[in-house]
């Protein structure tokens, strides 16, 4: 391996193993995974030999390695390339999808703007920690859009709002306090990805967003009464000030401390 060649795995560990690395030339002999190799090239050229082609991929776009297929890796230019991604077991799709067959991407590479975005979070700063409802919600939007891009249609079915009704009234008791999407599983009397879907149908939102929401309502609430950034975060539930001001800014697009000056209040 040469001295500019590193491999970083996340800081965090969750359900899903996430990692970036970087590799001047030649990466990786070919080898296969049982899991969905999912990532994106962040830099440079990532040249890879799938299903007897070479392929390459750019900044921009989306590599799905199916579970069992050969491939390496290596730089498509002398500058290397960087690249972040996940590995997600088949078994982990299947609870959302529910049986169908495994979502399959010709080639091993997406233009799809929805799977781009749905792996957003999952392909986020290695640094970074992710909320147990945050990765729920992240694998059950790779799951649909990997079933999309793999051309698969959706299926009707029955909503259930009672019981998706009984997990927003769950969420609403118990907004200042940690809340996992089995939780909300148990509260509502139905299984977890049954109600993560009829949550977004019914609701216009997933889950973890509508908690996310709802706690910055608070905030602004406690905001406006006169409460610190500080106080305000933590009776909203966050982790601390900095963790709000960040959540905050990228929902409403001005920081906290800004808004209050906007509004005369600081």
């Amino acid at each position: 391996m040469a001295v500019s060649d590193w491999v970083l795995p996340a800081a965090h560990p969750t359900r899903v193993e996430r990692l970036e690395a970087r590799f001047a030339g030649h990466g990786f002999t070919p080898h296969r995974h049982d899991t969905y190799a999912i990532g994106r090239t962040l830099a440079g050229v990532q040249s890879f030999n799938y299903r007897r082609s070479l392929r390459h991929s750019l900044p921009g776009g989306t590599l799905v390695l199916h579970p069992d297929e050969v491939h390496d890796g290596q730089a498509g230019t002398e500058a290397g390339f960087q690249y972040r991604m996940i590995y997600v077991e088949p078994a982990l799709i299947q609870q959302v999808l529910g049986g169908k067959p495994l979502p399959f991407i010709e080639g091993g590479l997406c233009d799809d703007p929805r799977l781009f975005a749905a792996t957003q979070v999952l392909l986020g700063d290695m640094h970074s920690a992710i909320d147990p409802l945050a990765e729920d919600d992240a694998l059950f939007e790779v799951a649909q859009a990997l079933a999309t891009a793999g051309g698969q249609r959706p299926v009707r079915r029955t909503l259930d709002f009672v019981a998706t009704e009984r997990a927003r009234a769950f969420i609403h008791a118990t907004l200042g306090q940690p809340v996992t999407l089995h939780d909300l599983a148990q509260a509502s009397g139905c299984d977890r990805w049954s109600l993560s879907r009829d949550f977004r149908a019914l609701y216009g939102t997933s889950p973890y967003r509508y908690i996310l929401q709802r706690r910055l309502d608070t905030v602004r609430r406690a905001l406006r009464a006169g409460s610190s950034l500080v106080d305000a975060a933590l009776m909203a539930g966050f982790h601390d000030q900095s963790h709000m001001t960040r959540l905050y800014t990228q929902a409403f697009g001005v920081s906290p401390g800004r808004w209050l000056r906007m509004l005369g209040k600081a």
